[in-house]
């Protein structure tokens, strides 16, 4: 394990400094232009922000649960060496130049969304269809992240089995010495309380008492307490609802009081949505992004200096026990930490607005997605020390076997286990924090585009559609293809990751059409052309997979098929436009015409 672990290190960072510096070439970075950030600044949506900072907001919000929760599903199914190759391949020849290029593309046209840029250099049907697409996209992420949180602040997770609880009355009769329980109502108790120290630490930094490097030295502190104290507190919504209703049985409790967190937790993408970025999004992200380097630092430090052993085999087979082929499922479910279309939703919704310096989309674009990679890698040595017998293989909780990993490498170190495991809890429902409210204030961001409404009111009418659509999915029995009623995450992930990877080809399509009519260079076909016939193979065909299984037993009303029917029906037709303006023969805007290489 520590040979994989430091070899995918030396080959991320050598990645970083050679084909990195070619498309910063390839691209003509020039720090003296001024960026959209600078020449448009409002200090609500734009407002310039420095290389460190930046890094850390972008990074935790692009990095979120994605490569955690990938990696993990698709180590368990297929086996780590397939997830590995894919990992350290995909980021560095598709995902980096994804997010890479659209950060680009995004600051080249004002900081303007990747649906500009297609309307720009494509057509303004494309433009219709972009957005249609990524709102879509945007709403079941925000479906699916949303769930996966609610989940994990009910139950409890024994650390000495491995074994995890939906209900703490199960936990408590299963388990009769509690203090190997680590309690899921401890890191909700956790959770709030690390939304509120961001919003004090926006407020002390805004009013000039402290700069935002001291600031974190203070607040980042107060997030270990919030992690310890919340074990100490756990808020058990289970518990609470049945007291009010005692005649409910322990799931039915779990269930009612997954959906109490899953409405709380979107009025809170509500909230976070429309609020100042110095408020929550600046301050959020720095110790987010803080937080994330300690847990990758954490896992890493345990698996160099620890004695753990790889139980798990290499490979399990060409098709995994749930009946999922590896190609095409492996590439969509590693979606985060291989290449992500979200990615490009982040780096030209929220990160171009703050970018300073050209010079810095190197760093935040490519090299995010490069340590978003050792996230997924050592989230994947999570699953790879997992004994056979482990509980944790029985039904699958990505969120629970993170932290156990990271519990078990922090162990070997000698630490204390139960630490590890609330402490990659938290971490975990940071990361997703971060995805949640990012995704809404981007859908808002689109909704205002369709709109034209960029007053107040409109902030509001995008802000509600896009956080109010997924309690319709969050609030009601979700069941899979044989009936069996299953996590609403768990439902919408394959969903998420298929159309996850068609937005990063489309993404790449849309950057290959501006390179291509700005430069007419042949090696655009191969940087930026390729990856995007690869991606868009790929997620279609698991988008037609999902639909065949969906409607196996004849067309009826199944939400996530007729999702998946729309969205292969405008990402062909996004196509179609595609490559009939790689032929346009007009002149480009002229503002958004990359320099030669000299």
């Amino acid at each position: 394990m520590l040979t994989i672990v430091i070899s995918s290190a030396v080959i991320l960072i050598a990645a970083y400094f050679t084909y990195g510096r070619l498309l910063t070439r390839l691209f003509q970075l020039n720090d003296s232009a001024e960026t959209p950030a600078v020449t448009q600044r409002d200090d609500v949506d734009y407002a310039p922000c420095d290389t460190a900072p930046l890094l850390s907001q972008h990074f935790s919000a692009i990095a979120a649960a994605g490569p955690i929760v990938g990696p993990i599903l698709a180590g368990v199914h297929f086996g780590w060496m397939p997830a590995l190759i894919w990992i350290l391949l995909g980021s560095i020849l598709i995902g980096g130049v994804h997010d890479f290029g659209a950060l680009v593309a995004s600051i080249r046209h004002r900081a303007c969304s990747m649906a500009e840029v297609v309307r720009a250099h494509v057509s303004r049907r494309a433009y219709l269809l972009f957005l249609g697409f990524v709102w879509l996209a945007l709403v079941y992420i925000v479906v699916a992240f949303t769930d996966i949180t609610a989940q994990m602040f009910v139950g409890a997770i024994d650390l000495k089995t491995g074994d995890t609880f939906k209900s703490m009355v199960t936990a408590r009769d299963a388990v009769p010495d509690s203090s190997t329980l680590v309690l899921s109502g401890g890191i909700a108790t956790s959770s709030l309380l690390y939304l509120i120290l961001p919003m004090i630490m926006g407020l002390i930094v805004r009013a000039g008492w402290l700069s935002m490097n001291r600031a974190t030295l203070i607040f980042l502190p107060l997030v270990g307490v919030a992690i310890l104290a919340g074990q100490y507190i756990p808020l058990n919504v289970d518990d609470i609802v049945r007291s009010l209703q005692p005649s409910l049985s322990p799931e039915d409790a779990t269930a009612q009081a997954v959906r109490c967190w899953d409405v709380f937790l979107l009025l809170y993408c509500a909230i976070a949505s429309v609020v100042p970025m110095w408020l929550l999004l600046q301050p959020r992200g720095q110790l987010g992004g803080w937080f994330l380097y300690v847990a990758l630092g954490a896992g890493a430090f345990g698996i160099i200096f620890g004695d753990n052993t790889i139980e798990q085999p290499a490979f399990k087979g060409w098709t995994a026990a749930n009946g999922q082929s590896i190609v095409p499922f492996l590439f969509i479910t590693i979606a985060c930490g291989a290449c992500s279309g979200f990615h490009s939703l982040i780096a030209s919704g929220t990160t171009s607005k703050q970018l300073r310096l050209e010079g810095d989309a190197r760093v935040i674009g490519y090299g995010a997605m490069l340590l978003e990679a050792m996230v997924a890698i050592v989230s994947l040595c999570c699953v790879m020390i997992l004994p056979a017998a482990s509980g944790l293989l029985k039904t699958p909780n990505p969120n629970f076997i993170y932290a156990n990993g990271i519990g078990a490498f922090v162990q070997s170190i000698g630490l204390s286990k139960s630490i590890g495991v609330a402490f990659a809890l938290m971490a975990f429902n940071t990361f997703v924090y971060d995805t949640l409210d990012v995704c809404t204030r981007l859908g808002r961001f689109i909704i205002q585009e369709l709109t034209g409404l960029k007053s107040a009111s409109g902030r509001w009418i995008g802000t509600i559609l896009t956080a109010g659509v997924p309690i319709f999915f969050v609030t009601r029995k979700m069941t899979d293809a044989t009936g069996a009623v299953k996590p609403v995450w768990s439902i919408f992930w394959n969903l998420f990751g298929a159309s996850n990877q068609l937005l990063a080809a489309l993404t790449l399509l849309g950057i290959t059409v501006w390179l291509w009519r700005t430069r007419r260079a042949v090696w655009v076909f191969f940087v930026t052309g390729i990856p995007a016939t690869l991606m868009y193979v790929m997620s279609s065909w698991a988008l037609y997979a999902i639909v065949q299984e969906r409607f196996q037993k004849g067309i009826n009303s199944d939400p996530v098929a007729w999702i998946a029917v729309v969205l292969l029906v405008l990402a062909a037709l996004m196509l179609i436009e595609g490559i009939l303006a790689l032929f346009r023969r007009d002149d480009p805007p002229a503002a958004a015409i990359v320099p030669a290489v000299s």
